[in-house]
């Protein structure tokens, strides 16, 4: 009786964590109300597998979403060799490619401005920071990254994955610049962490109140989890989100479409960080 006591308040704990991206909630961020194409920004999140050569399906499924903005992870330089052709739709481009399953391949449509290769915490893991410009003139502040995930043979705890997210929650905080963070945080959307890194960051999450987009594993129907994301700025509306198809990676690719409206701000509410949740971020940004 004890131990179906606990497993019903486990149970119970856990539906309370992931209800928020059920229909049974609110919605964070508000759908468009009318289009203005010139405001508008979409973006594909991709990650891989280096050990993948499906680079054939890989194009062709950015060819069928046809986004702005493009996000590889984990490209080695078989995969800059194999997307080469990429050049030639996304005339800007910020490549990183690597062997140790962290390389990065950012290709865009649009003008790329300020961009920097940053290593925030760990000397072999980057993370891309650029600003965007749209249609409008109107610049966006840009973060693609990719920490490592709390594993015995790489990292035993989560330190530099959240030290590394906190830093760019910091950042993202900062800017007076409407912001995107985009890429895989090797954590699940309702994690601690995660809604540790939404409330400091000031960011929104276009899945809450709309459904869990699990991208992870690709290859397990009955074992998925929401790891690849798109967090935004407060002043950004939702058009479209979508989960594609699969090109033999482990992780479906991602889609989002959005668009930038200023007033939009007063509409939407970012979670607030209390005082420990503040204590809790500077610990964290002090570790490692």
């Amino acid at each position: 009786m004890v131990f179906l006591v606990l497993m019903i308040l486990n149970a119970s704990y856990l539906l309370y964590l992931i209800l928020p991206f059920t229909k049974l909630s609110p919605i964070q961020v508000l759908a468009i109300t009318k289009e203005i194409p010139e405001n508008g920004i979409s973006l594909m999140v991709a990650n891989v597998f280096q050990y993948n050569t499906n680079y054939k399906g890989c194009l062709s499924e950015i060819e069928k979403a046809n986004p702005d903005v493009v996000l590889l992870l984990e490209t080695d330089h078989k995969w800059e060799l194999g997307t080469v052709a990429l050049d030639e739709a996304f005339p800007f481009s910020i490549k990183v490619p690597l062997e140790n399953t962290y390389g990065m391949l950012l290709y865009s449509k649009l003008p790329l401005e300020e961009a920097e290769i940053k290593h925030l915490v760990e000397a072999d893991i980057p993370s891309i920071h650029t600003k965007v410009v749209l249609p409008n003139q109107q610049r966006v502040q840009l973060f693609a990254v990719h920490p490592t995930p709390p594993v015995p043979t790489e990292n035993p705890t989560s330190a530099e994955r959240d030290k590394e997210l906190l830093l760019v929650a910091e950042r993202a905080q900062k800017t007076d610049l409407p912001v995107i963070v985009i890429g895989d945080l090797n954590d699940v959307a309702w994690s601690y962490t995660t809604t540790l890194f939404l409330k400091m960051s000031g960011l929104l999450d276009p899945r809450r109140g709309r459904g869990f987009f699990n991208t992870f594993h690709a290859h397990y129907p009955f074992l998925r989890f929401p790891l690849d994301h798109a967090f935004i700025s407060a002043d950004m509306k939702l058009k479209k989100i979508k989960r594609l198809q699969n090109f033999d990676s482990d992780h479906f690719p991602m889609f989002i479409s959005l668009q930038y409206e200023k007033k939009a701000k007063l509409e939407q509410e970012p979670m607030q960080p209390d005082a420990d949740d503040i204590a809790i971020a500077n610990e964290k940004k002090q570790a490692v």
